[in-house]
């Protein structure tokens, strides 16, 4: 375990790290992250959430100062508008991608940095603003406005023939995009398939933040408990895995905390910070 951090920032993970099965925050991972704040430590999250819920969180928990979005396609501070960075796809495979998915009858779900869009309804949509909280517009995707930058897409699958067919969109891009999974504790069956733009991870968004702060990676402590947050738990000074990640998380991590049902963020903190 690394010794002697000099934390200048912690980087937090949303769903299934400060979020539990009941979709709420609990009151001590609160309280724990007022007490970050209080002693002058920078708080970041770091999700795969759009803007559009990303924000809520924040606001939630009375946080200020930049957040990663869109599994680090953005870093953006959104209280005052401000975005440091960003990466978006081309539009010739956003194209391509939606050419994909009207064959393989899969869903996609399309997020520019305002907007979610979706073909129409569905559980998909259903799932969206029951857990997240955002409703999309709906608009035939053949039909996307030119100037409309889509940051993100997300394959939303839950059935095997579904992540069959997801898994026939990875290897039909690879190399072209970068694909990552995601997960959210009140759908453990469900598989959000993060599709951005080449290059894009939750390292590249902590990189361009590190670099904008004029702090260093060793200077970081990041939690998380998805494969996602891979890339950052293996770069930080301190890392921290939820109790609930998978094996393959814990094996990077620094440190295996409690999982989100027994406030991990919380455990973590009062240890090292």
């Amino acid at each position: 375990m690394r010794k002697n951090l000099d934390c200048k920032l912690l980087v937090v993970d949303i769903d299934g790290t400060l979020f539990i099965r009941a979709g709420a925050i609990s009151i001590e991972d609160r309280e724990a992250l007022a007490d970050v704040k209080r002693k002058g430590v920078r708080v970041a999250l770091c999700s795969a959430r759009p803007i559009q819920s990303g924000r809520k969180v924040i606001e939630d928990l009375g946080l200020d100062g930049y957040h990663m979005f869109f599994d680090g396609a953005m870093v953006s501070d959104p209280h005052r508008g401000e975005v440091i960075h960003i990466r978006t796809i081309s539009r010739s495979l956003v194209e391509e991608s939606v050419e994909f998915v009207h064959r393989s009858g899969i869903i996609l779900d399309l997020f520019s940095v305002n907007g979610y869009f979706a073909e129409k309804e569905s559980w998909v949509t259903d799932l969206r603003r029951d857990y997240f909280g955002i409703s999309p517009a709906f608009i035939d995707f053949n039909l996307l406005p030119q100037d409309e930058q889509i940051i993100k897409g997300t394959l939303v699958v839950r059935s095997p023939e579904e992540k069959a067919a997801a898994d026939r969109f990875r290897r039909h891009f690879d190399g072209r995009l970068t694909l990552s999974m995601s997960k959210a504790p009140a759908h453990p069956d469900v598989d959000y398939i993060n599709v951005l733009a080449r290059g894009v991870s939750k390292r590249s968004a902590v990189d361009a933040l590190v670099n904008h702060l004029g702090i260093a990676l060793e200077q970081v402590m990041a939690i998380g408990d998805g494969v996602n947050d891979i890339p950052v738990l293996s770069s930080v000074g301190l890392a921290v895995a939820m109790g609930n990640a998978s094996a393959e998380v814990k094996a990077v991590a620094d440190y295996v905390t409690l999982d989100a049902d027994h406030s991990g963020v919380a455990q973590a903190i009062r240890k090292f910070l």
